[in-house]
């Protein structure tokens, strides 16, 4: 505790509300990095990219318990806000970090708002994590509201989040750019996530399973029938005991439909999500 008080003077690290409209007052252009902590490679990249087109960049450390279907998941997910400081101290002492408390976004009243997003939230994640777009847009849209951004950059890896974080921006005049970075990968291509930190050593390693099978799809999808494809990708993981398929989808890339078969002048992306060790982790790439 004494040690984070010393990075609360040291660094530009807020608590509250009124202390970040001080802060960022007379900001003209604004970055935004919304992150529930456990800071990674992934957030660095979203944050770098801000700092080249953002006079400021503000970065939240919020884990939000509306977006979690599962409270055992709410309360396994990692938190450690003094080395989360460090690490953005150490990408740039600039950054404007801001780590509300419950109560001072949701003001008492933890409860969730319900959107229309046009079917982008009724495959992939929003299956099997009933609710749970509605507790990502809620946050997003007080969050927004209480920074008021010029831009606001998030990671592919959640695709299907930033479409639809896009469709809200779209859908209440929202005056913020939206923009969408690349995914980051570990050297054996295991997509950058806060959960990777969970897995044990022999689980990190079967971990790299998820991206050789994705990748082989996107390298392959234009010689293969979408039939073709998910049976490859169904004994593919016959063959791997310690992972549990969740799902496997192909979908056209802007609206987020499951497809099954090809259509010229369409777009790709290639959705999956696996449980091993404990740990649910997610990815996707485009395929074309």
């Amino acid at each position: 505790m004494f040690y984070l008080l010393i990075l609360l003077l040291q660094m530009k690290l807020i608590k509250q509300i009124t202390d970040l409209n001080k802060a960022i007052n007379k900001e003209k252009k604004l970055g935004f990095v919304p992150t529930m902590g456990s800071l990674h490679k992934g957030h660095e990249a979203l944050i770098k990219e801000s700092q080249k087109k953002c006079k400021k960049t503000i970065v939240t450390i919020f884990v939000n318990p509306t977006q979690f279907n599962n409270k055992k998941d709410l309360n396994l997910y990692p938190k450690n806000l003094t080395k989360d400081c460090n690490y953005l101290d150490s990408i740039s002492s600039d950054i404007i970090i801001f780590a509300p408390e419950i109560n001072d976004i949701y003001d008492n009243n933890l409860s969730v708002k319900k959107f229309n997003f046009y079917g982008l939230d009724k495959f992939m994640e929003g299956k099997y994590r009933k609710g749970h777009f509605n507790g990502v847009a809620t946050i997003v849209s007080y969050l927004f509201n209480i920074v008021k951004p010029n831009n606001a950059y998030f990671g592919e890896k959640d695709f299907q989040q930033l479409r639809i974080i896009q469709q809200l921006v779209i859908d209440n005049n929202i005056p913020v750019n939206v923009i969408g970075c690349e995914t980051i990968r570990e050297k054996d291509g295991l997509a950058l996530s806060s959960r990777n930190i969970k897995l044990s050593k022999h689980y990190r390693k079967i971990a790299s399973k998820i991206y050789e099978i994705i990748n082989y799809v996107r390298i392959n999808f234009s010689s293969m029938s979408f039939l073709e494809i998910y049976t490859y990708v169904e004994k593919f993981f016959d063959n791997i005991p310690e992972i549990k398929l969740e799902y496997f989808t192909i979908a056209e890339s802007k609206f987020l439909q499951p497809v099954k078969e090809k259509m010229k002048n369409k777009q790709y992306r290639a959705f999956i999500a696996v449980k091993l060790d404990g740990v649910r982790l997610i990815d996707n790439m485009e395929l074309n």
